[in-house]
């Protein structure tokens, strides 16, 4: 009996310290959990807003709103709202319980405590809210227009402009759905969605910058957004602009839905592809290069004999001093919306790109852009041009502050 009870007792403290043990790697792993969740935090606060030159992520959803607000007073309730909301989202957390009447205080897509999973929440405005109902006509940025419609567009009204347009992006779908959810529920009443496109970024395959529909790496030619010079000189809207006061630090935003003929695409010969792109779909490369970071030299191709004058690298992007302020900063996502009423594959570019001058970079490209070979695969439909605001400098600073006190 005394040797069973020893036994038990063995066992008994053996099991003790496997359960303490487990407690410590729990506790450990918790530790480890909470400093990845600390590391995946994009920070909200700053001169600019996170989402611009923040690395793309892998999901996003796109949403143009239009407000509702009756008044001005409303219109500041309604971005410090949305301020309030993206400062939580983006550093995570558990919500706050509403009482138990109340429904609950988060959707719980994510369960009880919110990742941050790097989530960036981009707001941005758009022309058609500096008309009358809030009295900004005046305060409006310089060069903010309604988005034209250029001569190979398809636009479709439904799909286009907007008074407010808010990017979510995220590691993760579910990440980006959750912050749409909770964002729209916390808004209700002061704006409602006009239109939304999902998007994702395919890892790099097998490396280098990732590849669109029609199998081409995008954005392979985008300026450093480590370089402070080239931001300042692009991207930036500063204090001697010309802009009003509350608008240094923001930047100009522009959104294009470009549907891609996929099946009529995948008809065409690899030469004919890669002389339309001006670069090998394999490597991302020039035509006259080896590496997908070359640089084209259309110096010592006058002729367009190996890089064709009417290519899309060659027209997006002459690389001359004269063309060198026109640079714009991409970033684009892949759509994917299943099929159309024709049973045609529905997919494409949700492209948006960044800028400090419309007229100067985006507008100028897309007129050299005009009838390019392309045209042919692609069918822009909707999208609009928005001014993406200044960045909330701390916790008592809110996105729109500048423009509205």
């Amino acid at each position: 009996m005394k040797r069973v009870n020893e036994v038990g007792r063995r066992g008994f403290l053996a099991s003790a310290a496997a359960v303490a043990g487990a407690g410590l790697v729990a506790a450990d792993r918790g530790a480890a959990e909470a400093a990845v969740q600390k590391a995946a935090n994009v920070p909200f606060h700053g001169l600019h807003q996170a989402g611009i030159v923040t690395p793309a992520q892998r999901a996003t959803a796109f949403v143009s709103l239009d407000t509702t607000a009756e008044n001005r007073a409303e219109l500041t309730d309604l971005l410090r709202t949305i301020t309030d909301r993206a400062r939580f989202l983006t550093s995570g957390g558990s919500p706050d319980e509403l009482g138990i009447t109340a429904p609950p205080a988060d959707s719980g897509t994510l369960g009880t405590d919110i990742p941050a999973d790097r989530l960036s929440v981009t707001v941005g405005v758009g022309a058609s809210l500096f008309d009358d109902r809030y009295g900004l006509a005046k305060l409006a940025p310089r060069k903010l227009t309604a988005m034209p419609s250029f001569p190979d567009d398809d636009l479709d009204a439904a799909w286009c402009h907007g008074d407010v347009s808010v990017q979510f992006c995220a590691g993760n779908t579910d990440t980006v759905l959750h912050a749409l959810r909770d964002v729209t529920r916390h808004t209700r009443g002061g704006m409602q969605v006009r239109w939304r496109m999902d998007g994702f970024v395919s890892p790099p395959r097998p490396s280098g910058t990732p590849r669109n529909h029609m199998g081409f790496k995008d954005g392979t030619a985008n300026p450093a957004v480590t370089d402070a010079r080239a931001m300042n000189d692009l991207v930036w809207v500063g204090s001697s602009s010309g802009e009003p006061d509350w608008a240094t630090g923001g930047s100009y935003q522009v959104v294009r839905l470009i549907r891609m003929l996929v099946e009529f695409w995948d008809r065409v010969s690899i030469t004919e592809q890669e002389r339309m792109f001006g670069r090998a779909r394999d490597t991302g490369a020039p035509l006259d290069g080896r590496h997908e970071k070359d640089t084209p030299n259309f110096a010592q191709d006058p002729q367009g004999d190996v890089i064709p004058l009417d290519s899309h690298i060659r027209l997006a992007n002459p690389r001359t001093t004269r063309t060198a302020d026109q640079r714009i900063l991409r970033r684009g996502y892949n759509y994917d919306r299943g099929m159309d009423s024709n049973g045609n594959l529905d997919m494409g570019l949700l492209f948006c790109c960044y800028q400090q001058d419309l007229a100067r970079q985006f507008e100028t490209v897309q007129k050299r852009l005009a009838g390019e070979p392309l045209v042919d695969y692609i069918s822009p439909f909707g999208g609009g041009y928005f001014f993406a605001l200044p960045g909330a400098r701390d916790a008592s600073d809110w996105l729109g502050r500048g423009l509205l006190t």
